[in-house]
Parts: structure tokens; C-alpha cells; sequence
């Protein structure tokens, strides 16, 4: 899975001459910045894995706790990628711009749940999500490293991007502050279901945080249609792991 994510690629060459720094940075009329660039960062090296045949479990240290998540090498969601790192690191870094406290936070696409975690132990009311397959081993990621705490108790739900959303998350109810989502963006036919459902739970006052590997030119095809769509603005970029990180808010009329 590493390699075939991670391989460096004649297409994903091609796509970094096509989509050079200026045309990516959501700097356009269309963006508003925070600051007149995009903070530089490295992910830390802040685990040590520790590998079987049939699962990897992998140490975490944020927020002064220590997190063990098990990851599950038949889905692509039950692993634990660069976006993720990230947006935990950048969220444990700057607590007082992003303050989860009491916080409503829907997580779109929580893989094995090292974010929503993350998310509870900074003190959000969260509702992590994804794919039916992988919710088995989210909710046990989530339970393991969050039972013992003093903290609001995490939810885990189905959803399928794009399906059924007025259904299980009718408007009238459900209402998030953050909206939390990790590469997710990547070689998949799901593309414009994933964007109708940021659209959909990204009501005024919520706050979009999306980290993401880019890879292929989809990736900056679709970083464009939300930067047409949200007031976008890409608060860090880490080189070294291709990752971008973004805030988006709904548009005034």
C-alpha cells in the first residue's frame, strides 16, 4: 500500500510541472489568508511502529497522551496516512487558533481514527465516520484510547459520501463547528460525492480543515473546485510529505 500511495510516478511528475506554487496556494479572488503565506512544517517523528502479518499497532504522542492505534492492511481506511499526522500535529500546535474545547467536530473519512482521537483528547464532542468496512477497526481504535479519559465519549457512524446524508444527518439536527477530513483526496472514482458532502455539512460558522497528500493532478483538480466553491486558505505545507494544509468557511452572499 506504501508504495503503490507513495511512488513517485511519471503522472505525478508531470503533475507537479502543470500545477506549479502559484496556481495551488488558494491565493486567488477567490481566497482570503489569514497571513500572507502558508506556514512550512515537518511532520515529527513522534511514533515507533511495530509490525505483525496481519495488523500493525504504532505508538502516537499527542497532547501529552500516547496513542495506539491498530491499523489493518485490507483497507486503504484502516491505515494511518501523512494527512492525518499533520492536521494531529498542526491541531496540538495551535490550540488557540483552532480551540476544539465543547466543540461539535464531524470527521468525514477517520480511517483508523488517530484524528478524532486526537480531536477528544483536546476536548471536541466527535463524531468520527467512514466506510462500513472500516468501522470496526476505528471503533476500536477510538475506544481503546479514549475510555479511560475524562473526556466527551466519541461517536463512530457510517457514511458514505454523498449518500443518504439528509437522512442520517438531517440539517434541523445535526450542526458541527469543525468539519476535520485527511486524505481523502487521492486516485478513487468518489470525488464528487466527497465534495457534495463538505458542501452539505459546511453550514455558516463551521470550519473546514482538510490535510491531503497531493499526488496526481485530480488532487489540484479538485483543491481548485473548493477553492471555486469555499473561502479557502492554506494555513501550512509540508515539503517533504507533499501535504497541504487547508482551512475553508462558506462564502457570504
Amino acid at each position: 500500500i506504501q508504495r503503490t500511495m507513495d511512488c513517485q510516478s511519471a503522472e505525478e511528475e508531470t503533475c507537479e510541472e502543470q500545477y506549479d506554487s502559484e496556481n495551488c496556494t488558494c491565493s486567488s479572488e477567490h481566497a482570503k489568508s489569514d497571513t500572507a503565506l502558508p506556514v512550512t512544517l515537518k511532520i515529527l517523528q513522534n511514533w515507533v511502529p511495530r509490525v505483525s502479518h496481519y495488523f500493525d499497532k504504532e505508538h502516537y504522542t499527542y497532547v501529552g497522551h500516547q496513542i495506539v492505534i491498530q491499523e489493518s492492511i485490507e483497507h486503504f481506511g484502516a491505515v494511518v496516512w501523512p494527512g492525518a499526522l499533520a492536521l494531529s500535529q498542526y491541531l496540538e500546535s495551535n490550540q488557540e487558533q483552532f480551540n476544539l474545547k465543547d466543540k461539535k467536530v464531524l470527521e468525514i473519512g477517520a480511517g483508523t481514527g488517530l484524528l478524532s482521537i486526537v480531536a477528544c483528547i483536546l476536548g471536541a464532542h466527535v463524531t468520527a465516520t467512514d466506510l462500513p468496512e472500516v468501522l470496526e477497526n476505528l471503533s476500536y481504535n477510538i475506544s481503546r484510547n479514549t475510555q479511560n479519559l475524562n473526556m466527551h465519549k466519541p461517536e463512530v457512524r457510517k457514511l458514505v459520501w454523498g449518500e443518504g446524508l439528509n437522512e442520517d444527518f438531517p440539517v434541523s439536527t445535526y450542526h458541527y463547528d469543525f468539519i476535520l477530513a485527511t486524505d481523502v483526496v487521492y486516485h478513487h472514482g468518489a470525488l464528487d460525492p466527497l465534495l457534495a458532502t463538505m458542501v452539505y455539512f459546511c453550514k455558516p460558522g463551521t470550519v473546514l480543515l482538510w490535510a491531503n497528500k497531493f499526488r496526481f493532478s485530480t488532487d489540484y483538480e479538485f483543491l481548485e473546485k473548493v477553492c471555486d466553491i469555499f473561502n479557502t486558505t492554506i494555513l501550512a505545507e509540508f515539503p517533504e510529505s507533499n501535504v497541504k494544509l487547508l482551512k475553508a468557511t462558506v462564502r457570504k452572499n
